[in-house]
Protein backbone atom coordinates (compact mmCIF):
# COMPACT_ATOMS: atom_id res chain seq x y z
CA UNK A 1 0.00 0.00 0.00
CA UNK A 2 0.98 3.65 0.00
CA UNK A 3 4.01 4.56 2.08
CA UNK A 4 2.61 6.57 4.99
CA UNK A 5 4.83 6.27 8.05
CA UNK A 6 3.60 6.58 11.59
CA UNK A 7 0.12 7.97 10.92
CA UNK A 8 -2.17 5.24 9.68
CA UNK A 9 -2.75 1.82 11.17
CA UNK A 10 -2.48 -1.24 8.86
CA UNK A 11 -6.24 -1.56 8.98
CA UNK A 12 -6.79 1.99 7.83
CA UNK A 13 -4.11 1.67 5.17
CA UNK A 14 -5.77 -1.40 3.74
CA UNK A 15 -9.27 0.05 3.77
CA UNK A 16 -11.16 0.94 0.61
CA UNK A 17 -13.21 4.04 0.07
CA UNK A 18 -15.72 5.30 -2.44
CA UNK A 19 -15.76 8.30 -4.72
CA UNK A 20 -16.32 11.63 -3.02
CA UNK A 21 -18.68 14.37 -4.25
CA UNK A 22 -16.80 16.56 -6.69
CA UNK A 23 -16.25 20.29 -6.80
CA UNK A 24 -15.10 22.24 -9.87
CA UNK A 25 -12.05 24.40 -9.36
CA UNK A 26 -10.85 27.33 -11.42
CA UNK A 27 -8.66 24.98 -13.43
CA UNK A 28 -11.82 23.45 -14.90
CA UNK A 29 -11.22 19.92 -13.61
CA UNK A 30 -13.53 17.88 -11.42
CA UNK A 31 -11.84 16.72 -8.22
CA UNK A 32 -13.09 15.32 -4.93
CA UNK A 33 -14.16 18.01 -2.50
CA UNK A 34 -11.95 16.40 0.14
CA UNK A 35 -8.81 17.21 -1.87
CA UNK A 36 -8.68 20.86 -0.82
CA UNK A 37 -6.08 20.20 1.88
CA UNK A 38 -3.18 21.59 -0.18
CA UNK A 39 -4.58 25.06 -0.68
CA UNK A 40 -6.01 25.53 -4.16
CA UNK A 41 -4.22 22.46 -5.49
CA UNK A 42 -6.08 19.33 -6.43
CA UNK A 43 -5.12 15.77 -7.24
CA UNK A 44 -7.37 13.29 -8.99
CA UNK A 45 -5.01 10.33 -8.90
CA UNK A 46 -2.67 9.00 -6.24
CA UNK A 47 -1.43 5.44 -6.50
CA UNK A 48 -0.61 2.93 -3.79
CA UNK A 49 2.95 1.62 -3.69
CA UNK A 50 1.99 -1.40 -5.78
CA UNK A 51 -1.05 -2.48 -7.84
CA UNK A 52 -4.24 -3.03 -5.91
CA UNK A 53 -7.82 -3.96 -6.67
CA UNK A 54 -9.13 -1.67 -3.93
CA UNK A 55 -11.61 1.01 -4.93
CA UNK A 56 -10.04 4.41 -4.31
CA UNK A 57 -11.07 8.01 -4.55
CA UNK A 58 -9.49 9.12 -7.79
CA UNK A 59 -7.83 12.51 -8.02
CA UNK A 60 -5.85 14.17 -10.80
CA UNK A 61 -2.46 15.92 -10.59
CA UNK A 62 -3.63 18.40 -13.19
CA UNK A 63 -3.37 21.56 -11.10
CA UNK A 64 -1.02 20.64 -8.29
CA UNK A 65 1.78 23.08 -9.02
CA UNK A 66 2.00 25.93 -6.55
CA UNK A 67 4.07 28.18 -8.77
CA UNK A 68 3.37 29.86 -12.07
CA UNK A 69 5.56 28.71 -14.91
CA UNK A 70 7.82 31.34 -16.43
CA UNK A 71 7.67 29.74 -19.86
CA UNK A 72 4.86 29.96 -22.35
CA UNK A 73 2.09 27.39 -22.46
CA UNK A 74 3.78 25.72 -25.42
CA UNK A 75 7.21 25.32 -23.83
CA UNK A 76 8.32 23.52 -20.68
CA UNK A 77 11.14 21.36 -19.35
CA UNK A 78 11.15 17.69 -18.39
CA UNK A 79 14.00 16.37 -16.23
CA UNK A 80 14.48 12.60 -16.03
CA UNK A 81 16.74 11.12 -13.34
CA UNK A 82 17.50 7.46 -12.77
CA UNK A 83 17.94 6.89 -9.04
CA UNK A 84 21.41 6.70 -7.56
CA UNK A 85 23.13 3.43 -6.65
CA UNK A 86 21.05 1.30 -4.27
CA UNK A 87 22.24 -1.18 -1.67
CA UNK A 88 21.27 -4.06 -3.94
CA UNK A 89 22.99 -2.46 -6.93
CA UNK A 90 26.10 -2.51 -4.79
CA UNK A 91 25.60 -6.20 -3.97
CA UNK A 92 24.86 -7.06 -7.64
CA UNK A 93 21.37 -8.35 -6.82
CA UNK A 94 18.24 -8.22 -8.96
CA UNK A 95 16.18 -5.50 -7.29
CA UNK A 96 13.08 -4.92 -9.39
CA UNK A 97 10.17 -3.82 -7.21
CA UNK A 98 11.91 -4.64 -3.92
CA UNK A 99 12.12 -1.44 -1.90
CA UNK A 100 15.72 -0.79 -0.86
CA UNK A 101 17.46 2.56 -0.16
CA UNK A 102 20.48 4.26 -1.66
CA UNK A 103 24.09 3.61 -0.76
CA UNK A 104 26.39 6.43 0.29
CA UNK A 105 27.51 6.61 -3.32
CA UNK A 106 23.87 6.75 -4.41
CA UNK A 107 23.27 9.68 -2.08
CA UNK A 108 26.28 11.47 -3.56
CA UNK A 109 25.03 10.78 -7.10
CA UNK A 110 21.62 12.24 -6.24
CA UNK A 111 23.22 15.37 -4.78
CA UNK A 112 25.43 15.77 -7.84
CA UNK A 113 22.38 15.39 -10.09
CA UNK A 114 20.75 18.18 -8.11
CA UNK A 115 23.71 20.47 -8.74
CA UNK A 116 23.46 19.83 -12.48
CA UNK A 117 19.79 20.88 -12.61
CA UNK A 118 19.89 23.59 -9.95
CA UNK A 119 18.95 26.36 -12.41
CA UNK A 120 16.27 24.45 -14.32
CA UNK A 121 12.80 25.35 -12.99
CA UNK A 122 10.77 22.64 -11.27
CA UNK A 123 7.05 23.08 -10.61
CA UNK A 124 6.11 19.45 -9.90
CA UNK A 125 7.91 16.22 -9.08
CA UNK A 126 6.83 12.70 -9.99
CA UNK A 127 8.55 9.63 -8.58
CA UNK A 128 7.93 5.92 -8.39
CA UNK A 129 6.57 4.46 -5.16
CA UNK A 130 10.02 3.07 -4.27
CA UNK A 131 12.26 4.72 -1.69
CA UNK A 132 15.41 4.85 -3.84
CA UNK A 133 13.66 7.03 -6.44
CA UNK A 134 12.07 9.22 -3.78
CA UNK A 135 15.40 9.70 -1.98
CA UNK A 136 17.01 10.70 -5.27
CA UNK A 137 14.36 13.34 -5.97
CA UNK A 138 14.49 14.78 -2.45
CA UNK A 139 18.28 14.91 -2.29
CA UNK A 140 18.49 16.49 -5.74
CA UNK A 141 16.12 19.26 -4.69
CA UNK A 142 18.32 20.19 -1.72
CA UNK A 143 20.70 21.68 -4.31
CA UNK A 144 18.10 23.65 -6.26
CA UNK A 145 18.27 27.43 -6.38
CA UNK A 146 14.50 27.71 -5.89
CA UNK A 147 15.01 26.65 -2.26
CA UNK A 148 11.52 25.17 -2.20
CA UNK A 149 10.62 22.15 -0.07
CA UNK A 150 9.35 19.03 -1.86
CA UNK A 151 6.27 17.64 -0.10
CA UNK A 152 4.89 14.17 -0.84
CA UNK A 153 1.14 14.45 -1.34
CA UNK A 154 -0.85 11.93 0.74
CA UNK A 155 -4.42 11.60 -0.42
CA UNK A 156 -4.78 7.83 -0.11
CA UNK A 157 -7.45 8.11 2.57
CA UNK A 158 -9.57 10.81 4.14
CA UNK A 159 -7.49 10.58 7.30
CA UNK A 160 -4.25 10.95 5.37
CA UNK A 161 -5.67 14.00 3.62
CA UNK A 162 -6.70 15.57 6.93
CA UNK A 163 -3.55 14.77 8.87
CA UNK A 164 -1.18 16.10 6.20
CA UNK A 165 -3.06 19.32 5.52
CA UNK A 166 -0.97 22.49 5.18
CA UNK A 167 -2.62 25.57 6.69
CA UNK A 168 -0.15 28.25 5.62
CA UNK A 169 -0.50 29.81 2.19
CA UNK A 170 3.04 31.17 2.47
CA UNK A 171 4.39 27.71 3.21
CA UNK A 172 2.55 26.28 0.21
CA UNK A 173 4.12 28.89 -2.05
CA UNK A 174 7.51 27.73 -0.79
CA UNK A 175 6.76 24.06 -1.52
CA UNK A 176 6.77 21.71 -4.51
CA UNK A 177 4.20 18.89 -4.67
CA UNK A 178 5.56 15.38 -5.13
CA UNK A 179 3.33 12.68 -6.64
CA UNK A 180 4.31 9.03 -6.26
CA UNK A 181 2.98 6.27 -8.51
CA UNK A 182 3.62 2.52 -8.64
CA UNK A 183 3.23 2.68 -12.43
CA UNK A 184 6.65 4.35 -12.51
CA UNK A 185 8.24 1.52 -10.49
CA UNK A 186 11.13 -0.53 -11.82
CA UNK A 187 10.35 -3.59 -13.91
CA UNK A 188 9.16 -6.46 -11.69
CA UNK A 189 11.77 -9.19 -12.00
CA UNK A 190 9.63 -11.99 -10.58
CA UNK A 191 11.55 -14.96 -9.22
CA UNK A 192 14.88 -13.25 -9.92
CA UNK A 193 14.36 -10.54 -7.30
CA UNK A 194 16.95 -10.80 -4.54
CA UNK A 195 19.16 -13.22 -6.50
CA UNK A 196 22.79 -12.51 -7.27
CA UNK A 197 23.17 -11.75 -10.98
CA UNK A 198 26.36 -13.78 -11.47
CA UNK A 199 24.98 -16.79 -9.58
CA UNK A 200 21.77 -16.59 -11.58
CA UNK A 201 23.76 -16.64 -14.83
CA UNK A 202 25.61 -19.75 -13.65
CA UNK A 203 22.32 -21.44 -12.71
CA UNK A 204 20.24 -20.65 -15.81
CA UNK A 205 22.97 -19.89 -18.33
CA UNK A 206 24.29 -16.52 -19.46
CA UNK A 207 22.25 -16.57 -22.68
CA UNK A 208 18.94 -17.11 -20.88
CA UNK A 209 19.61 -14.43 -18.25
CA UNK A 210 20.74 -12.01 -20.95
CA UNK A 211 17.49 -12.72 -22.80
CA UNK A 212 15.45 -11.96 -19.67
CA UNK A 213 17.37 -8.76 -18.98
CA UNK A 214 17.80 -7.29 -22.46
CA UNK A 215 14.95 -8.57 -24.64
CA UNK A 216 11.88 -6.41 -25.15
CA UNK A 217 9.06 -8.93 -24.84
CA UNK A 218 10.43 -11.94 -22.92
CA UNK A 219 9.77 -11.76 -19.15
CA UNK A 220 11.75 -13.54 -16.42
CA UNK A 221 9.86 -16.25 -14.49
CA UNK A 222 6.69 -14.69 -12.97
CA UNK A 223 8.02 -11.22 -13.82
CA UNK A 224 7.54 -8.40 -16.32
CA UNK A 225 9.10 -7.94 -19.73
CA UNK A 226 10.26 -4.49 -20.74
CA UNK A 227 7.19 -4.33 -22.97
CA UNK A 228 4.90 -4.93 -19.96
CA UNK A 229 6.74 -2.31 -17.91
CA UNK A 230 6.46 0.11 -20.82
CA UNK A 231 2.69 -0.32 -21.06
CA UNK A 232 2.09 0.89 -17.50
CA UNK A 233 4.83 3.54 -17.36
CA UNK A 234 4.01 5.19 -20.69
CA UNK A 235 0.25 5.07 -20.04
CA UNK A 236 0.81 6.92 -16.75
CA UNK A 237 3.15 9.43 -18.39
CA UNK A 238 0.66 10.20 -21.17
CA UNK A 239 -2.32 10.54 -18.82
CA UNK A 240 -0.81 12.40 -15.87
CA UNK A 241 2.61 13.90 -16.68
CA UNK A 242 2.34 15.01 -20.29
CA UNK A 243 -0.72 17.23 -19.59
CA UNK A 244 1.38 19.13 -17.03
CA UNK A 245 4.05 19.79 -19.65
CA UNK A 246 1.43 20.86 -22.17
CA UNK A 247 0.12 23.41 -19.65
CA UNK A 248 3.60 24.94 -19.31
CA UNK A 249 4.64 23.32 -16.04
CA UNK A 250 8.23 22.19 -15.51
CA UNK A 251 8.41 18.59 -14.30
CA UNK A 252 11.10 16.44 -12.71
CA UNK A 253 10.67 12.66 -12.87
CA UNK A 254 12.84 10.40 -10.70
CA UNK A 255 12.41 6.73 -11.48
CA UNK A 256 14.27 3.61 -12.65
CA UNK A 257 16.27 2.22 -15.53
CA UNK A 258 13.45 0.31 -17.20
CA UNK A 259 10.55 2.67 -16.51
CA UNK A 260 12.66 5.59 -17.80
CA UNK A 261 13.83 3.61 -20.84
CA UNK A 262 10.17 2.99 -21.59
CA UNK A 263 9.34 6.68 -21.37
CA UNK A 264 12.36 7.66 -23.48
CA UNK A 265 11.21 5.11 -26.05
CA UNK A 266 7.94 7.05 -26.24
CA UNK A 267 9.57 10.50 -26.24
CA UNK A 268 12.10 9.69 -28.95
CA UNK A 269 9.98 7.16 -30.89
CA UNK A 270 12.57 4.40 -30.52
CA UNK A 271 12.05 0.90 -31.88
CA UNK A 272 11.94 -2.14 -29.61
CA UNK A 273 15.50 -2.96 -30.70
CA UNK A 274 16.78 0.56 -30.07
CA UNK A 275 15.34 0.67 -26.55
CA UNK A 276 16.96 -2.65 -25.60
CA UNK A 277 20.34 -1.13 -26.51
CA UNK A 278 19.69 1.98 -24.43
CA UNK A 279 21.74 2.37 -21.24
CA UNK A 280 21.02 4.93 -18.51
CA UNK A 281 23.59 5.96 -15.94
CA UNK A 282 22.54 6.28 -12.30
CA UNK A 283 22.19 9.82 -11.03
CA UNK A 284 22.64 11.47 -14.44
CA UNK A 285 19.87 13.97 -15.30
CA UNK A 286 18.43 14.07 -18.78
CA UNK A 287 16.74 17.23 -20.03
CA UNK A 288 13.92 17.43 -22.57
CA UNK A 289 12.18 20.55 -23.81
CA UNK A 290 8.51 20.21 -24.67
CA UNK A 291 7.50 22.70 -27.34
CA UNK A 292 4.69 22.77 -29.89
CA UNK A 293 3.71 19.18 -29.17
CA UNK A 294 7.24 17.79 -29.56
CA UNK A 295 9.93 16.60 -27.14
CA UNK A 296 13.45 17.78 -27.89
CA UNK A 297 16.33 16.05 -26.15
CA UNK A 298 18.96 18.24 -24.50
CA UNK A 299 21.06 15.38 -23.19
CA UNK A 300 22.32 12.02 -24.46
CA UNK A 301 20.64 9.01 -22.76
CA UNK A 302 24.06 7.37 -22.56
CA UNK A 303 25.39 10.12 -20.30
CA UNK A 304 24.81 13.80 -21.04
CA UNK A 305 27.57 16.31 -20.73
CA UNK A 306 27.21 19.31 -18.47
CA UNK A 307 26.69 21.47 -21.53
CA UNK A 308 23.77 19.27 -22.60
CA UNK A 309 22.08 19.47 -19.22
CA UNK A 310 22.50 23.22 -19.18
CA UNK A 311 21.04 23.66 -22.67
CA UNK A 312 18.35 26.27 -22.09
CA UNK A 313 15.69 27.81 -24.20
CA UNK A 314 15.36 31.60 -24.01
CA UNK A 315 12.70 31.34 -21.30
CA UNK A 316 14.82 29.06 -19.14
CA UNK A 317 17.73 31.45 -19.47
CA UNK A 318 15.49 34.25 -18.19
CA UNK A 319 14.50 32.04 -15.28
CA UNK A 320 18.14 31.44 -14.40
CA UNK A 321 18.86 35.18 -14.48
CA UNK A 322 15.92 35.85 -12.16
CA UNK A 323 17.18 33.21 -9.71
CA UNK A 324 20.62 34.82 -9.75
CA UNK A 325 19.08 38.14 -8.77
CA UNK A 326 17.09 36.67 -5.87
CA UNK A 327 18.44 37.45 -2.37
CA UNK A 328 19.96 34.47 -0.53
Amino acid sequence: MFHFIGLLSPGLMASTFLYQPTARYSYGIDVPASSRNFGSFSLRFLSPRFPTNATRSVLHPSSLSNSHSLSSESESSLILIRHGESLWNEKNLFTGCCDVPLTKRGVEEAIEAGKRISYIPVDMIFTSALIRAQMTAMLAMTQHRQKKVPIIIHNESEQATTWTRVYSGKTMQQSIPVITAWQLNERMYGELQGLNKEETAERYGKEKVYEWRRSYDIPPPKGESLEMCSQRAVAYFKEFIEPQLKSGKHVMLAAHGNSLRSIIMYLEKLTSQEVTDLELSTGIPLLYIYKEGKFMSRGSPVGPSEADVYAYTQNLAVYRQQLEEMPH
